[in-house]
């Protein structure tokens, strides 16, 4: 990814569902203005989900999701209808496409039930109104409307002069609340100066910054704010160089002991992780998870999950550190298993705890799906950073400002 784009964590998600060749691939390729999705007369070319980015005026950067076929067949079938029900967790708005010349829509109604039952915004596109008369295209659409209970726009992915109505159908009916209005901005008043604490160690990638300190910072100066950036070791110089104390200072959740210990009790202290769960997920719902910490046993097993799959290196907070400080706290023989980015148990009350990361690789969508499964399954959750800050004794301190 360019240092320019905006990260697909941030993009709004727009996913295609319809029955194999309903015309998904070809819709996408429309709204994209390329050729972007495989296209194909033969039922069931696209496969495994499908995802590309493009920006949408006056939406902005957006993802959009090509999906297999509603009625795919056999055992792999199966797999890639699973696939696509999956992507319903990071999905923002979904378009239902049905074909012109279709006259049976069981199979697209449960599909609908079940985006209603995860709270997705939902439309339809009628496709291959070439394939009928005008007058009848219109009937269907207006049918379709009343039998779905949602909006639907009469579109031809063969013809480019129909984009603007499938584009509109996208703008009118996308989410506002997708994505957190901002980070920290509410934080401080404009003018203020923010210090920001990142170590730049084994676990930082080499000539940049990770990407939740990246986000913060570019949020605090649309926010008007002073970013100020410095490593732990310099953090007492940092403020030593200040002629007043900053407003509001975020760290690594990492180094909370020391810039804790170097920072008065007066000046509002916070990390990225806790940054991120405010934005992605229900911050109240992270803290109380946190507390289950302390009810952990030598017999429970903890889930370590990561939005993204990197390579772990010595030291690994997921792999390393968490599991040997809540051994610490719980007993030896405590057992924590890793799963990387989409891979997510379906039994979840096989663990006394979550533990997550910041979840800056997802977007909103996908990390509360992940936190109403977890409460489904009468499972607490917590992120990084709170669980570190409630090791550590300061979790009232850090997330006060929130409340």
């Amino acid at each position: 990814m360019a240092l320019t784009d905006t990260p697909r964590s941030n993009r709004l998600h727009i996913a295609f569902y319809g029955r194999r060749n309903a015309g998904k691939s070809s819709l996408i390729n429309m709204a994209t203005g390329q050729e972007t999705a495989l296209v194909s007369e033969y039922a069931g070319t696209t496969t495994d989900p499908v995802i590309k980015s493009m920006e949408l005026l006056p939406l902005g950067p957006i993802a959009v999701i090509d999906t297999a076929g509603l009625d795919d067949t056999g055992e792999l079938g199966a797999l890639r209808i699973e696939r696509s029900k999956e992507m319903m967790k990071r999905t923002d708005l979904a378009l239902l496409v049905v074909g012109a010349a279709q006259e049976e829509f069981s199979l697209e109604k449960g599909w609908l039930a079940e985006l209603r039952a995860r709270g997705v915004t939902t439309a339809g596109v009628l496709n291959q109104i070439d394939r009928i008369l005008p007058e009848a295209a219109e009937e269907k659409r207006a049918l379709l409307e009343e039998e779905f209970g949602i909006p639907f726009a009469s579109v031809s992915a063969l013809d480019k002069k129909y984009r603007p109505a499938l584009l509109s159908l996208i703008v009118k009916n996308a989410p506002t609340d997708f994505e957190a209005p901002t980070l920290a901005g509410d934080l401080f008043a404009p003018g203020s100066a923010v210090v920001l604490v990142a170590p730049q160690d084994i676990q930082a990638p080499k000539g940049r910054l990770i990407l939740p300190q990246v986000q913060v910072m570019r949020d605090i100066l649309d926010h008007k704010g002073m970013a100020l950036t410095c490593t732990a070791d310099n953090f007492p110089r940092m403020l030593a160089s200040l002629k007043e104390p900053p407003a509001l200072v975020i760290t690594d959740s990492q180094v909370f002991a020391k810039v804790n210990a170097a920072l008065s009790r007066e000046v509002p202290l916070t990390s990225f992780s806790i940054i991120m769960a405010r934005a992605k997920g229900e911050l109240s719902v992270f803290i109380d998870g946190a507390k289950a910490i302390g009810a952990l046993k030598p017999t429970d097993r903890v889930l370590i999950a990561e939005a993204c799959t990197h390579a772990p290196l010595t030291e690994d907070i997921g792999r390393e550190k968490l599991p040997r400080w809540l051994r610490e706290r719980a007993g030896a023989g405590l057992k924590t298993e890793v799963k990387a980015g989409l891979d997510f148990p379906k039994n979840l009350k096989d663990y006394a705890l979550i533990l997550h990361c910041g979840g800056c690789m997802f977007n909103r969508k996908q990390l509360m799906s992940r936190i109403i499964e977890a409460q489904s399954a009468g499972v607490p959750i917590t992120n990084y950073g709170i669980a570190i800050a409630y090791l550590g004794g300061i979790l009232d301190r850090v997330t006060e400002m929130f409340k």
